[in-house]
């Protein structure tokens, strides 16, 4: 292993995760500064829709596509967007793996596990990368920023799935690339329009209190009528 390559698993790693950490407890210090208002209306609605279990049925409403009309009617879109999530995370998994646990990947088996979820979400990237592109309406809402990180991923994905192997026999540009990728997507996520996720726990949580409060969460699923 070249000097570089070193750099770049374990130093250049930690400086970027530094980085990265540092920005999130600002903002979420910078959270923190905001109450949540009180309610203005007597709870309403049935028994078991209180604030607390609203706002859990609303942190899992992720997990809950049937929940939703927008992935309800789409279960395509939703599988993409799970395929590629759970990219986003082995493909960060494998940062760690390869410096601190290679000896993981002497298994061929899940080399071959690893490489078929990250090589899904590559195509899950090149998918939406075209639909954001020719869809009016996602055109519409798209920035600059939009493009920008849905293509890095994509690309991110595409080197991480080479990377799996952890092999220099064909030389570490691929690992090289890999790694110099995710330190950039580590200290770019916490500017960029990607760290929507670190709200989501905050978002839902308000979302949910008040619709707990207001009798409408947990929903109740009600049979459709009879035509």
């Amino acid at each position: 292993m070249s000097d570089l390559l070193h750099f770049s698993e374990h130093t250049l790693q930690e400086i970027a995760l530094g980085v990265m950490t540092v920005v999130y407890i600002t903002r979420i210090i910078w959270l923190m500064r905001f109450k949540t208002g009180k309610e203005r209306q007597p709870a309403t609605g049935l028994r078991g829709t209180t604030m607390r279990n609203g706002v859990l049925y609303s942190w899992g409403n992720i997990a809950m596509p049937w929940a939703m009309e927008s992935t309800r009617t789409k279960m395509f879109i939703y599988g993409q967007f799970v395929i590629f999530h759970l990219g986003v995370t082995v493909a960060i998994g494998l940062s760690f793996i390869i410096p601190y646990a290679p000896g993981l990947l002497e298994s061929a088996l899940l080399v071959r596990i690893l490489q078929v979820i990250i090589g899904a979400a590559c195509v899950m990237g090149v998918i939406r990368i075209i639909r954001r592109v020719s869809d009016l309406y996602m055109r519409a809402i798209s920035s600059p920023d939009d493009y920008f990180a849905l293509i890095l991923l994509t690309v991110w994905f595409f080197f991480a799935t080479l990377a799996v192997p952890n092999s220099t026999a064909g030389g570490e540009g691929i690992l090289l690339t890999y790694f110099m990728l995710t330190a950039f997507f580590l200290i770019y996520v916490p500017f960029s329009k990607i760290s929507h996720y670190l709200y989501y726990p905050f978002t839902r949580y308000y979302f949910g209190k008040t619709m707990g409060h207001r009798g409408t969460y947990p929903m109740k699923r009600v049979p459709e009528p009879r035509r």
